[in-house]
């Protein structure tokens, strides 16, 4: 598949959030995945605003960068808070030379393989609801026509989040937003959960959970919470998430 066809299919994929099976937990790990494969990032993460003004990780395109998102929650540094708070891209950052802006994310970052980063707000008019991390391996960053493509994305991402159920007051948007965090906390119990019982890590853990939702056309936190209470059996999920994905049963 081409890149123009791949990006005509993702913007398809982000448009279609008007069902009442909308899972935003899903929704948004498909935006930091396409990020990976359209921008030619290393790796991609999406934090969202929720109670109390404060940031929490949603969505990341593989464990590393979801670390490093919730390293930089915990030390109130780095491009996605600074996204979020300003409203406004943070471009291209050498991280070899942030280490005086954020001395404690940089070194985290470097240490993790990263060497340059940008953010684009989660943004409708003034209305900003979080922020797009992109991690590079090298320095250079993003050209023009990239950094432009990130920001649609981003902005078709928030489109489809404040659109969802036609929300129109900003406390119901917190409500909601709150709710999608606290469904990632289970996710990530149930990912720590399957990758113990199957021995695998906490990336293809996740793959497990997302294909094994797919394919029983549930929502990934109800299915997390099953699997975090014992009652989904997880070589059974394992084994519908390889046929979703069409591999050997």
């Amino acid at each position: 598949m081409d890149r123009e066809q791949r990006l005509a299919e993702t913007f398809v994929e982000l448009a279609d959030t008007l069902t009442d099976d909308f899972d935003v937990i899903d929704f948004l790990q498909v935006l930091a995945a396409r990020c990976v494969e359209l921008l030619g990032v290393a790796a991609a993460g999406i934090m969202l605003v929720g109670q109390g003004d404060s940031l929490m990780t949603v969505a990341a395109s593989d464990e590393r960068a979801r670390l490093l998102e919730l390293f930089e929650i915990q030390n109130d540094e780095g491009p996605c808070r600074d996204c979020y708070r300003l409203g406004t891209a943070v471009v291209n950052v050498d991280l070899h030379g942030a280490r005086e802006r954020w001395p404690q994310f940089t070194p985290q970052a470097i240490a993790g393989g990263f060497r340059s980063a940008n953010a684009v707000p989660l943004r409708l008019r003034s209305q900003v609801v979080g922020s797009l991390n992109l991690f590079h391996t090298g320095t250079g960053g993003l050209g023009g026509a990239e950094l432009r493509l990130a920001q649609a994305l981003a902005d078709a991402a928030t489109i489809g989040i404040l659109q969802q159920r036609t929300i129109r007051r900003s406390e119901v948007v917190a409500g909601q937003l709150q709710a999608a965090l606290t469904s990632r906390i289970i996710i990530e119990q149930a990912k720590g959960v399957l990758a113990e019982r199957l021995k695998i890590n906490t990336d293809d853990a996740f793959e497990v959970l997302r294909g094994a939702a797919r394919s029983r056309n549930r929502l990934l936190s109800d299915l997390a919470r099953d699997v975090t209470s014992g009652s989904a059996d997880a070589a059974e999920l394992l084994r519908q998430a390889r046929v979703k994905r069409g591999g050997p049963r």
